[in-house]
């Protein structure tokens, strides 16, 4: 399996504290059975503002350590980068990186506000013959009072990533409902943890699994955890399945109002 959101380089934002807390998060990965992990550091313009050099000098350090260890597990470099209208200069500027150096990039948005240039930036990103991928759509408060929206975006092009935890409520209930109502309408492309700590979100992996399992089946699950972050890596094209429409039961809208 290869985890396509992470936050596990030491010292870069608001992930792993320590190069000790970096390879504890990896044994716990690898234990749960991934064998590769995207890095997908913050990059926020003004407040995490680490350059792509000096988190490609951690990855290869880091890649080197385990092999030395015989450690099958292995990073690779990515980002999360905040949504700004200066994506393609700080690409250019090396501020920021795509996935793996690949036409696929992770970017993520305001969770309590829809940005008023999203449309632009994606627009931006497309004719910069990139592919956008949005981080965790389940968590925007304004995706989960209006689900459509996610709908409109993978027309125009736009991957979706979301987070192992939302499934079983990590991120709260409205968050949970969200996630699942993705998973069943064909509106999720990849799965990743987003970890930061140690003992939050690789302990749980293999219950979230069965969960997932049940909900999208076992052929399914492995395109969503391992077939298409390969693709991605390999800057490949990934064949996606029609999107239908979220409907919301009167169960989901319960619980959604009524548990925080």
């Amino acid at each position: 399996m290869i985890d396509f959101h992470s936050h596990i380089l030491p010292n870069i934002d608001d992930g792993a504290r320590n190069v000790e807390e970096t390879f504890k998060l990896l044994e716990e990965a690898e234990e749960v059975g991934f064998e590769t992990i995207i890095s997908t550091s913050h990059y926020i313009e003004g407040y995490y503002e680490s350059e792509v050099a000096e988190r490609a000098t951690w990855v290869n350090a880091i890649n080197e350590k385990l092999e030395e260890k015989n450690k099958k597990i292995r990073l690779h470099l990515g980002n999360e980068v905040y949504l700004s209208s200066h994506i393609i200069s700080l690409l250019e500027d090396g501020k920021i990186t795509t996935i793996d150096n690949t036409n696929y990039i992770l970017f993520e948005m305001p969770m309590n506000t829809k940005p008023m240039n999203l449309y632009d930036v994606v627009y931006d990103m497309l004719q910069n013959r990139l592919r956008p991928i949005l981080a965790h759509p389940e968590r925007y408060s304004f995706v989960q009072k209006e689900p459509e929206i996610i709908n409109d975006l993978i027309e125009k092009g736009v991957l979706m990533q979301c987070n192992y935890g939302s499934v079983i409520g990590q991120y709260q209930s409205k968050a949970q409902v969200i996630a699942t109502k993705l998973l069943q309408n064909n509106m999720v492309h990849f799965l990743g943890t987003d970890v930061h700590r140690v003992g939050t979100v690789y302990p749980k992996i293999p219950k979230i699994l069965s969960e997932i399992k049940n909900i999208v089946g076992g052929e399914k699950l492995n395109e969503l955890t391992t077939i298409n972050p390969q693709l991605v890596l390999e800057n490949k094209s990934i064949d996606i399945d029609t999107p239908k429409k979220i409907e919301l039961t009167i169960k989901d809208k319960l619980k959604m109002n009524l548990k925080k």
